[in-house]
């Protein structure tokens, strides 16, 4: 039966279990039950790629032969004191190069479970281009997600990627990260929270007290105030938030709003929010998180191999002086300033008249709609006044957006590494021993994708009998208690401000 299975893993190597369990029974008449399914399925696998605890004994040469074939790469494991395995720190010399020279100074830190024989979580930090396309700067695999391995991965991080400025983190807020960036990076870095894990955070707090429309509302209200560029703007939208509930408009005030606002922080994000910004990069993740960890990590180098190629080639064919959708972004911009009036008032100080009337200072890259500022990319105020002093509009792009940056962010490549699977007499060192680490798989299916706010809120379960969330009538024991001074209980908007009686 193996033999079968295996021949099948060639071809689908995301063969299931359920479906393996019904094709033998369907072709051969043997039932199998989910767990004897993957079972065989983990010892073909095996068969066919080797052995998951052989391939921890390979990590040693897994990251010799990196440093040797890919000169400048950081390749470092380490053990625990009982010789078994505790965490794998891979970043590359192309990507060093690469983010070092052309990617502008914004990282992006993220975390997902492998669910191989021996589990473990990767963590990962990427950059962005010049043509906001992901670019993966170094990634870990540890036994487990915490603290202490944080705190490594971003000391390991400091140790092979020399900062030149101050760099922003986009990434969850919770401490241990929080502050593993102040005691590794201190004045060097500023920390951005993820918007993703904010509004979901938000979300878990108010199950079961907001109805699905005044809980979308309020996420959606999140959102905004995040995006808002001036403070002005950013306090009408919390100020909705508070218009639905005063406990929820405390909530966001009281989580770090400086961390997240763009009206109120001090580092550059472009624009972009979320950690899950390298999707891409997760999804390889999630193609190859069940193969031994050796082939894990050479497929990875594999995807980047090939994804530096691809975009090299790919920007031989660029005739314009920025990037493709950074062009796109300026010919929009050109477009609306058409319509604008310009005033000058003073050295390179321009009033600039439309909707509405902004000031602009070209010396400073600066316009009071905040919009060059946050996005580093000049907006229709900026380039009305470069239009009416005869400037280019070019001349006042960030350099990272420029196609010359693209080309240097992807001018190196990484290297094959050969026999990897088959190393020779005597290349491993025999005083190495390393075993896995050790691990139980927890119960149930695993979560294969993360979940946003939104969706949460879509898929929330109503109860009919208190509408209360998260529940039905059937194992509701709540009894609505309520308090008709609250006049967002009669709205509707808040259905749930109760004690449970049992």
């Amino acid at each position: 039966m193996g033999n079968i299975i295996k021949e099948k893993l060639k071809v689908a190597p995301n063969y299931k279990p359920k479906d393996i369990a019904n094709d033998i029974e369907r072709e051969y008449g043997i039932q199998l039950n989910y767990s004897q399914a993957r079972r065989a399925k983990e010892k073909a696998r095996e068969q066919l790629q080797g052995s998951y605890r052989e391939a921890y004994g390979q990590l040693p040469l897994l990251c010799e032969k990196i440093k040797e074939t890919n000169p400048g790469s950081v390749a470092i494991v380490s053990t625990k004191e009982d010789s078994s395995f505790h965490r794998l720190f891979i970043s590359f010399h192309a990507s060093i190069s690469g983010f070092q020279q052309g990617c502008r100074p914004l990282l992006f830190l993220d975390s997902t479970l492998l669910y191989a024989k021996y589990q473990g979580t990767l963590l990962a930090a990427v950059g962005v281009d010049g043509n906001d396309g992901v670019f993966p700067l170094a990634f870990a695999v540890v036994d487990e997600e915490t603290n202490d391995n944080w705190h490594w991965f971003l000391s390991e991080l400091k140790s092979a990627v020399p900062m030149s400025c101050p760099i922003t983190f986009v990434c969850d807020f919770q401490r241990g990260i929080r502050e593993s960036l102040h005691d590794i990076f201190q004045e060097e870095c500023h920390h951005g929270y993820c918007l993703r894990y904010l509004a979901e955070k938000l979300n878990n707090d108010l199950q079961g007290q907001f109805s699905h429309e005044a809980r979308r509302l309020m996420i959606q209200d999140l959102y905004t105030a995040a995006c808002a560029p001036t403070l002005e703007s950013f306090e009408r939208c919390v100020e909705n938030i508070r218009a639905i509930s005063p406990n929820a408009y405390d909530w966001v005030t009281q989580s770090d709003p400086d961390h997240w606002a763009n009206a109120l922080f001090g580092g550059a994000r472009y624009g972009l929010l979320t950690s899950n910004f390298g999707q891409l990069f997760y999804d390889w993740v999630m193609e190859v998180n069940e193969l031994p960890i050796t082939q894990m990590v050479d497929v990875l180098r594999g995807k980047i191999m090939q994804l530096i190629y691809t975009r090299r080639v790919e920007s031989d064919q660029w005739a314009t002086r920025l990037t493709p959708l950074m062009e796109e972004k300026l010919l929009s911009e050109t477009s609306k300033a058409r319509s604008l009036q310009v005033l000058p008032s003073h050295g390179s100080t321009f009033e600039v008249r439309g909707e509405s009337v902004d000031v602009v200072d070209i010396d400073q890259w600066d316009c009071s709609c905040k919009g060059w500022h946050l996005n580093r990319m000049p907006c229709c105020h900026a380039i009305a006044v470069f239009e009416f002093i005869g400037s280019s509009p070019y001349d006042y792009c960030s350099r990272y957006f420029t196609t010359e940056s693209y080309h240097v962010t992807y001018v190196e490549s990484i290297n094959p590494i050969p026999n990897l699977e088959s190393p020779a007499n005597g290349e491993l060192d025999s005083s190495v021993i390393m075993t896995p680490p050790p691990s139980k798989r927890p119960p149930g299916r695993p979560k294969m994708k993360k979940v946003d706010a939104f969706d949460i809120v879509k898929r929330q379960m109503q109860c009919s009998r208190c509408k209360g969330l998260g529940h039905n009538k059937k194992t509701c024991g709540k009894v609505n208690k309520f308090d008709e001074s609250d006049p967002l209980l009669l709205t509707g908007l808040v259905t749930e401000d109760l004690e449970g009686t049992e």
